[in-house]
């Protein structure tokens, strides 16, 4: 068991590494290419938004196949491939072709957090460990914290080309450890419901329902934080592509804060509604615009953002039957990436016009999402 689930977070790491510096070497590379932030929070944008259809449709098939990993291998492929040839478009074809191609390499997004992480009741049977289901969620804070730097390091080091080219190989290096993961056990329940089984769950669900909604939203305000990055990093640290360190710092925050907290009995859901309003604090000091504030506002969203993950996946592998897991993880990943995308194209323009507003209405989205009461559906 231990060689499985070490096997299980390597592979996790390198795939969560190589997706959390996509996102800011794209957006980077757009920047750079077009000279206009817009572009680059587009670009950022397409290549997140269609996870909403590739999240419920890569759950549907895993949850029907023998070998999981084989489909999970054949989508980080497609999407470590696809990052190559959106690098390759840029500057080469127009825009709006360039864009297209990120909307169709995004369809495999879903299966780096929520397929991967519905794979891992098989590899510890029996039921998850409070400790494995942490180490899982620690691996998506250990990629945000190095994948911002690395993209931020190899875009200055070498350029944008390099940033996109890296995370692509990251990507690509998790595909033979998703090839070996375990198969579906023997005499599984057959899965019903079809396209929707999943949705269905979860909106009939409260506490799925609640911590999907809460979820959701705060990754629409993070979509704005990382629109505004490059801004942020040009007016207040003295470069674009410094501004990732502001998203790593979060990410160490997050680490640390998920470490405190590990040995304390707290309700995953109440975990996650707190998770939000610490959010929308950090947020609204990010507004204020300076150096040292914006350094205290990346660790307040990253204490308020790592413990809500690990929260969120307690919630899932407590209320998830077998039979629909992997369409409940995914349909929940595409829907965070999907709030990410939107906010990431709102804050765009937005910030263009007004840098602290980007701000502050990401901070109100995410009180809202942390205000909701307990009896919300």
């Amino acid at each position: 068991m231990r060689y499985g689930v070490a096997a299980y977070l390597a592979g996790a790491v390198a795939a969560r590494v190589g997706d959390e510096m996509s996102g800011p070497a794209l957006m980077l590379a757009g920047f750079a290419v077009t000279g206009s932030a817009a572009a680059g929070s587009l670009l950022l944008a397409g290549v997140t938004v269609s996870a909403v259809v590739g999240g419920p449709v890569l759950g549907l098939l895993l949850d029907r196949v023998e070998r999981p990993g084989w489909l999970l291998a054949g989508a980080l492929g497609l999407y470590g491939g696809g990052l190559g040839l959106v690098l390759l478009g840029l500057g080469r074809v127009s825009f709006a072709v360039v864009l297209g191609l990120a909307v169709v390499v995004g369809v495999a997004g879903p299966a780096v957090g929520g397929g991967w992480t519905a794979q891992l009741p098989r590899v510890v049977p029996g039921g998850v460990p409070g400790r494995v289901n942490a180490l899982d969620a620690m691996t998506f804070g250990v990629a945000s914290l190095a994948g911002p730097a690395l993209a931020g390091g190899v875009a200055e080091g070498v350029g944008v080309a390099g940033a996109v080219t890296v995370a692509g190989v990251l990507i690509w290096v998790a595909v033979p450890v998703a090839w070996r993961l375990p198969g579906a056990p023997a005499g599984r329940e057959a899965v019903g419901g079809g396209f929707a089984a999943g949705v269905r769950f979860m909106l009939g669900n409260p506490a799925l329902a609640r911590a999907t909604f809460t979820s959701v939203s705060c990754c629409a305000a993070q979509g704005v934080l990382t629109a505004c990055v490059p801004l942020l990093g040009e007016r207040a640290l003295g470069g674009a592509a410094r501004g990732a360190v502001l998203l790593s710092c979060a990410a160490g925050a997050g680490l640390v804060a998920n470490g405190a907290l590990a040995h304390l009995v707290v309700a995953p859901d109440a975990v996650i509604r707190l998770g939000a309003l610490v959010q929308a604090a950090g947020l609204a000091l990010a507004a204020t615009g300076r150096p040292a504030a914006l350094i205290g506002a990346a660790l307040l969203i990253g204490a308020g953002e790592g413990p809500q993950l690990t929260a969120l996946f307690a919630v899932r592998h407590r209320e998830s039957p077998d039979r629909l897991r992997s369409q409940i993880f995914t349909t929940g990943a595409s829907m965070k990436i999907t709030g990410f995308a939107a906010g990431a194209a709102l804050a765009g323009p937005l910030a263009a016009r007004s840098l602290p507003g980007a701000l502050l209405l990401a901070a109100g989205v995410a009180v809202m999402a942390g205000a909701r009461g307990p009896g919300w559906r």
